[in-house]
């Protein structure tokens, strides 16, 4: 029996190994070939060792493009998306956990089905809006099209349900909390664990979105970060190691952004498999 609990352990920690070897792989290779030349990346067999091209290559990408303007542009947006939605979804999230009102389900219902649609389909009716208030080529077109997600609403309300008990809430009332007090004080202090998940998960999407800043963006002192790495792309020839620099040049944030809430990102998943 000791054995079979032995041999268990063995595989459990080398399937586990397997898993930390697939998922750390892309960013390992990422770094080499950043740090080598498009011949040596295009080598075959390909060089899988660290060059000494990493300063050359990022010197090259912040001649070839406004990076430091394209960083800029990209965390405005996320930072500024990530506090709206945070707000509004907590806010949303919360009322559809705690209160009654008419249409409830309906509208929770309706929410959810908006989940099931590709965010593709969208695009127009969201350009046709964009166009008709004027913001095309605007901070506003990146912002308030993404200050609200059906699954930030529906993470917050699961979440809430189980961690705002209703005791809490008479309490709060007997205190003479209003609505919104009772969201303020009451509410939002219990929610820390859901609402770090929520901001590092939006954070991350606004960071890395493409398509819809390339649609709506036309003047390149406004292109985040995804657009700006696209011009490095030639017509003719393709600097992969000038790619993969750039790319390497706009992970770092994400992955320093990861590690120092790294606990309360866990944390905030697990307390949502738990009470969701």
């Amino acid at each position: 029996m000791a054995a079979d609990k032995w041999y268990a352990k063995l595989l459990t920690h080398f399937i586990l190994l397997i898993g930390v070897f697939i998922s750390v792989f892309p960013f390992y290779w990422l770094v080499v070939m950043a740090s080598n030349t498009t011949s040596d990346i295009l080598r075959f067999p390909p060089t899988l060792v660290f060059g000494g091209e990493l300063l050359t290559n990022v010197q090259n990408v912040l001649s070839s493009i406004d990076f430091y303007q394209a960083f800029f542009n990209t965390l405005f947006v996320s930072t500024t998306t990530v506090l709206g939605v945070l707000f509004f979804c907590s806010l949303a999230g919360f009322t559809f956990a705690k209160f009654e009102f008419p249409g409830k389900n309906f509208l929770f219902v309706s929410l959810l089905l908006t989940m099931m649609i590709p965010a593709q389909m969208s695009f127009v009716p969201s350009f046709l809006i964009i166009a008709a208030f004027g913001w095309i080529d605007s901070y506003q077109a990146l912002i308030i099209p993404s200050l609200a997600s059906a699954f930030g609403i529906f993470w917050i309300r699961q979440f809430c349900q189980q961690s705002v008990p209703d005791e809490l809430m008479d309490a709060g009332r007997l205190d003479g909390c209003n609505t919104f007090r009772l969201y303020w004080n009451v509410a939002l202090p219990t929610l820390k664990p859901a609402l770090t998940f929520l901001g590092i998960f939006t954070f991350i999407t606004i960071w890395n979105d493409y398509l819809w800043p390339l649609v709506t963006i036309n003047s390149p002192n406004r292109y985040t970060l995804q657009v700006m790495l696209a011009q490095l792309n030639s017509v003719y020839d393709t600097d992969y190691a000038l790619i993969m620099a750039g790319t390497l040049m706009a992970t770092i944030p994400l992955i320093v952004l990861f590690i120092i809430f790294s606990k309360q990102f866990m944390a905030g998943v697990a307390e949502g498999a738990v009470k969701g």
